[in-house]
This record gives C-alpha cells, structure tokens and sequence, in this order.
C-alpha cells in the first residue's frame, strides 16, 4: 500500500524545483542552483513555469487517485483546476470543474453552499473553459443545470442575474464567428454582411451620446480613409434613439459608411441578438467572413486592418 501524503506536502514537492529558502539544505541547494544555471540559459521564463505547473498536475493527480476520501479533496481539486487553467488546458479543466461543483453542492442546506467559490470561483471558470474549448451549448445546458439547483436558494435572484451575465458572455462574438447582419440602412441601403465576403469589414456597435465611442471616432475614421479604396468597409451599428441627432452627427463627423437604427437605445435588435452590453463593440471580420478580433483601438485597428488586407 502506498503512503499517504498531506496535500500541503504534495504542494510543496511539486514547487521545491522553483523555490530556495535560507533552510534549504546546503546540499540540495547547490543541486538546485546547478540545475537552475542549466535551465534558465535554454528555457524561457514560460516554460519553466509550465514545467512546474505540469508537476504540480501530476502530484494532485496521483494524490486525489490515491486519497479518494480525504478531507482536503476539495482543496486538492482547486489546485489542480488552476494548474490545469495556468496550462491552458481547459478540456482537461472541465471534468475536475465538474467534481468541485458537486462537491459545493452536496449540502444539507442552501445556505451552506459558498457562493463566492461556487460562481466566480467553480461556474465561471468552467463556462470559459467550455466556450474556449468550443462548447458553447453545453455551457448553456450547464448554466440552466445551475439555476435549477440552486432555484431555492434564498439568493436566487442574485444568482440567476450572476448567470444572465454569463451567458450574454457565451452568444457574444468570438473568433471565427461568422455575424449574420442584414438591414436596410439609415439612408435606405439594402446591406448584407454575406454578401462582403472577400472584404475586410468592420462592425461597429456605437452611439452619438457614447463618450468612448466618439473619442475612437477619429482613428475609425483614418483608417477608414486609408484602406476603404483598398477594400475595407464598416458598418455601424447605432445604439441611439433620436434619428434626427445621429442623421446630423453622422453629416457634421463626415461618417460615408452604412448606418443600422432602429430607435430602441440598449434594445436595439442586432445589439440584443449578439449580447452587446457595453459599447464601443467592434468585430473585425476578415475577407472569409469570419470574425478575426475584436474590440481593436488606435494604431491596433488599422494595423489588423492592413494585416487582413494583405492577407490571401
């Protein structure tokens, strides 16, 4: 039978490779410091980090394996979901998320369960690591699973409003999304963003009383002027609900391209359908019509731009 080892002992062997203290042995300190002068020329700062994350993953590994019923399981599962997390190993992240989340919600009583380590600390985690990994609709299907477990706490209002936040995050645009945008414009244009497929588009959620959004205009602008000949386009999606006032912004700051309005401010049809929340919102769609970035300012929007551009 092997021994059984403390978790805070297994922490601290898989982090001995990285750490040297004044009691430190003079033997093991030497080793450490002729292994160190070795590694530090040939690894970068990374992948000494990884390696260390990597060890600690399988110390944890073999110690939960080990010591299924221990009384610091959940710690132990907490460490490893953020090695896994700092290796951006998401997929791997997602079954041990999944452990800890029904090991916090294994309680007598609702008021038992720590909502600060179930939702930013287990939920959220894993939710990224579902829509990282391409999982958007499990993600979804997850967060329904935790509203109805938790639907009798006495805090369910302010859990379901956590969760409504999250899942705005889930249908926003990401990269390699392809944006279905089709309308008639402000000046009574027919627009559809398929139909710009092999030119570099720029989707712009804005508004006239958007102070961030006015401040950007004039780098929105330059770019628009140096590449528009070269085959980028924008479309602006306006968050506004006085007509007049963004049909005299749009004249007064010289704004050439296509205009999406509707009159409904934070309810505005194409905002509510790609979770639009906050603004300025850009999506830089590539000549394949798929978003390539996002949320781009300055010298970074017309350097993607160009990048795009000049891409096959």
């Amino acid at each position: 039978m092997k021994p059984i080892h403390t978790l805070s002992l297994v922490i601290a062997t898989a982090l001995a490779v990285s750490s040297c203290s004044k009691d430190t042995p003079a033997d093991v300190e030497h080793s450490s410091k002729s292994q160190d002068s070795a590694t530090t020329s040939a690894d970068s700062v990374k992948t000494i980090i990884d390696g260390i994350e990597k060890e600690k993953v399988a110390k944890l590994t073999a110690y939960l394996q080990n010591n299924p019923d221990s009384k610091d399981r959940l710690e132990g599962i907490s460490f490893l979901i953020s090695a896994y997390l700092n290796l951006e190993e998401n997929d791997k992240a997602i079954p041990v998320l999944k452990e800890k989340y029904q090991l916090l919600t294994e309680v007598e009583e609702m008021t038992d369960i720590d909502l600060n380590i179930l939702l930013p600390g287990t939920v959220q985690p894993m939710i990224l690591s579902m829509t990282t990994t391409g999982g958007r609709e499990e993600a979804k299907a997850f967060i329904d699973k935790v509203k109805t477990d938790l639907s009798a706490h006495p805090m369910a209002q302010q859990i379901t409003q956590f969760l409504d936040q999250l899942t705005a995050q889930i249908n926003a645009p990401s990269k390699g999304d392809v944006l279905e945008i089709a309308f008639t414009s402000l000046d009574g244009k027919k627009v559809d963003l398929a139909a710009m497929e092999g030119k570099v588009v720029l989707v712009d959620f804005w508004a006239t009383w958007c102070g961030p959004c006015v401040a950007e205009l004039p780098n929105v602008l330059d770019t628009y002027k140096k590449h528009h000949d070269k085959g980028f386009e924008i479309i602006g999606i306006s968050l506004d609900q006085d007509k007049a006032a963004l049909s005299s912004f749009i004249k007064e700051n010289n704004m050439p391209w296509v205009q999406y309005f509707d009159g409904k401010g934070w309810e505005n049809s194409i905002a509510q359908k790609y979770s639009i929340t906050s603004i300025p919102a850009t999506f830089l769609i590539g000549k394949d019509g798929k978003v390539v970035s996002s949320n781009l300012r300055g010298a970074q929007l017309e350097e993607a731009v160009a990048q795009q551009l000049s891409a096959k």
